[in-house]
C-alpha cells in the first residue's frame, strides 16, 4: 500500500468511527485550556481535571494567577506530576502573560513558546483546540500510535513525526487527526497491551500484520 493510501484509508475509517473527536480536557477559557495542558504534560487528563476546579475558581485569569507564588499554586496541583516545576512555569506563564500580552494568550505558536513551561507541543495543542489553527500536536499516543499503524517510518523525533503527519493529512482534517489519535492511543492502541481485536484498523496496521 502506498502511503498516502495509507493516510487516506486511516482519515476515512477513523472519521466513521470517531465522527465527533475534541480534547477531554475541561476548561473555560484559552488562558484555563493553557493551565490545563501544561499540567498535562506526563499526567493523565483525568487527574488534571480533578485539580483545575479549585485552581480556577481560585485563579480564574492570567492576572489572578499573576499574583500567586509557586507556593501558592503547588498547593492546589500537588498531586499531578512534577508539581514544584509545574508551578513555577505557572507563575512565570501568568506573569509574563500580563505584562507582555495584556492578559490575553497570544494566538500564534512563536509567541506562545516564549511563554515559561510552554514546549512545541502544548503550543500547537493551542492553536489546534483554543484557536482552530491546523497543527499537529505530536504526544507520546501520537508519536506510537502513528508509527505503529504505518502513516510514519521509524520517525526518531515528535518534530519528525509532525513533519510527516502535517505533510500527508488535508489541514483542514489535521487538527481533528490529533484527537483521533491520542483518543485512539489512550483507549485502543495502548503502550504495553494494544488491544488488536478490537482495532478498526487492524487489517491495515503495520504493527499488528508484522
Amino acid at each position: 500500500m502506498k502511503i498516502q493510501e495509507r493516510y487516506n484509508q486511516v482519515i476515512s475509517r477513523f472519521e466513521e468511527a470517531m465522527p465527533v473527536a475534541e480534547t477531554e480536557l475541561h476548561y473555560g477559557s484559552p488562558f484555563q485550556l493553557l493551565v490545563a495542558v501544561m499540567l498535562s504534560a506526563q499526567c493523565t487528563d483525568k487527574r488534571v481535571n480533578m485539580v483545575t476546579p479549585a485552581l480556577f475558581e481560585a485563579y480564574p485569569d492570567a492576572a489572578a494567577m499573576a499574583q500567586a507564588t509557586p507556593d501558592d499554586l503547588f498547593h492546589y496541583i500537588h498531586s499531578v506530576s512534577y508539581p514544584n516545576s509545574k508551578s513555577q512555569h505557572l507563575a512565570a506563564m501568568a506573569r509574563m502573560l500580563v505584562n507582555d500580552y495584556g492578559g490575553e494568550v497570544p494566538d500564534n505558536i512563536d509567541d506562545l513558546q516564549r511563554l515559561p513551561g510552554v514546549g512545541r507541543k502544548t503550543a500547537n495543542v493551542m492553536a489546534v483546540v483554543a484557536f482552530e489553527q491546523p497543527a499537529m500536536p505530536v504526544d507520546t499516543h501520537v508519536f506510537r500510535v502513528s508509527n505503529r499503524i504505518g502513516l510514519t517510518c521509524h520517525s526518531k523525533t515528535p518534530l519528525e513525526t509532525e513533519r510527516t503527519l502535517t505533510k500527508h493529512i488535508p489541514p483542514e482534517k489535521l487538527s481533528k487527526a490529533h484527537h483521533w489519535l491520542i483518543l485512539h492511543g489512550r483507549y485502543v492502541c495502548q503502550a504495553r497491551r494494544p488491544k488488536c481485536g478490537e482495532c478498526f484498523l487492524a487489517d491495515i496496521c503495520k504493527y499488528n500484520n508484522g
